[in-house]
């Protein structure tokens, strides 16, 4: 048993490791069994039933399958839900898996009405407004969250900073406006490091863990941090439909729990510098960053986040072709979408993650999203400087 009391960065480096030093080993070890042997019928027949509607394994129980329950997963699952404040987490294949096993969970309980703050990812954006899962959904600034709630609404989604443009969304008014209807706070931009929206009354916390929970660019996944009541819903469903985390999967994010902190506050150390270097460029119409003088009117940071985050994004004052040179003309910087990595990305977003967007709330044709890694500053500069002069000069 952990401390209470302990920081952060000891939280990372040791959530979700109990038991694995008395196993003799000092990383955990990597279980990719599909099934499990039975002790016996009935304790087979007991942990299927056990672990098929959602509880969390029992002592004396069996593992059965891997769909239903895994050691590594668990092991990961635990560690978020000690970094975010929540008595539970549960993992997935993605993060829009763990985005719908949250809109199955709200439409089978009878309440398929979502309210959505925009922006929000464009997946996120795009499964609700096509009602893809039996959900129907109304569109909401910050200020009139309360008047789009309906008897049937189970859900209000947000996300802070807001992908792309990095807006930031009061929580706590949103819980308030939302009265007992649960929040979701997509938190995948801000991670734990920055910010827990459980503090702040939000339900509900999401994660596409392939971006800063694994943290390199080489696995996938997405998890939800909650309440054990919710938990045990949305393991349901998991089991039910198969989203499952692979055991690697699990154990690659279990690892970049570790260096988390490190890494967020390494990024968001280098996107604040390059912000504030950039700002006032003449090719950009505006630099959208949360930590400039302006872009955070509600003093949020400092008081819900503890940072800007490490994500900036540029509005090109040429537009569209002004952003389409910009990203054939970065060198060091690799134009791909997703972000969280430890190497420097830029992506267009009206083209690409936001492209199924309804054109109202599609992201300007001069915006670029640029995911700060853990590069030199002086050398992102250049690279981005130099990119900017080819755009200026044709």
């Amino acid at each position: 048993m952990l401390p209470h009391n302990i920081r952060l960065e000891t939280l990372a480096v040791h959530a979700g490791m109990e038991g694995v030093l008395e196993s003799g080993q000092h990383v955990p070890s990597i279980d990719l069994s599909t099934t499990n042997p039975l002790p016996s019928i009935e304790v087979g027949g007991d942990s299927y039933e056990n672990l098929a509607t959602g509880n969390p394994i029992i002592e004396g129980h069996s593992a059965v399958y891997q769909r239903l329950w895994q050691p590594g997963v668990a092991r990961f699952e635990d560690g978020l839900a000690a970094l975010e404040g929540a008595e539970a987490a549960v993992a997935y294949a993605s993060g829009m898996a763990a985005m719908a096993a949250v809109l199955i969970s709200i439409a089978s309980a009878g309440r398929p009405h979502v309210v959505g703050v925009r922006p929000l990812y464009g997946g996120t954006d795009h499964v609700l407004d096509n009602g893809l899962l039996g959900t129907t959904v109304t569109w909401a600034d910050a200020d009139s969250v309360a008047d789009a709630i309906q008897s049937d609404t189970g859900l209000v989604v947000i996300e802070s900073p807001a992908n792309p443009t990095l807006e930031l969304v009061d929580i706590r008014k949103i819980v308030s406006a939302a009265g007992d209807v649960p929040v979701l706070v997509d938190n995948t931009f801000a991670t734990p490091v920055l910010q827990r929206p459980i503090e702040f009354g939000a339900t509900m916390v999401l994660h596409s863990a392939t971006k800063y929970l694994g943290g390199h660019g080489d696995v996938m996944g997405g998890v939800i941090a909650t309440s054990e009541a919710h938990a045990k819903t949305l393991r349901n469903i998991r089991a039910l439909t198969g989203g499952v985390l692979h055991p690697f999967a699990a154990y690659l994010l279990h690892r970049g729990l570790r260096t988390l902190p490190l890494r967020v506050r390494g990024q968001q150390e280098t996107a604040g510098e390059l912000a504030r270097r950039l700002d006032g460029h003449p090719a950009l119409a505006r630099v959208l960053y949360p930590g400039l003088p302006g872009q955070d009117p509600a003093g949020l940071i400092g008081t819900q986040s503890a940072g800007a985050g490490s994500l900036i994004a540029l509005d090109l004052a040429g537009g569209y072709e002004a952003a389409a040179k910009f990203t054939e003309s970065v060198k060091l910087i690799t134009h791909a979408v997703s972000l969280g990595g430890i190497d420097t990305l830029v992506q267009h977003p009206a083209s690409l993650t936001h492209r199924p967007v309804a054109s109202e709330a599609k992201p300007g044709a001069g915006v670029v999203r640029i995911s700060v890694g853990l590069e030199h500053v002086d050398d992102l500069m250049n690279d981005i400087t130099a990119a900017l002069d080819e755009v200026s000069n044709g």
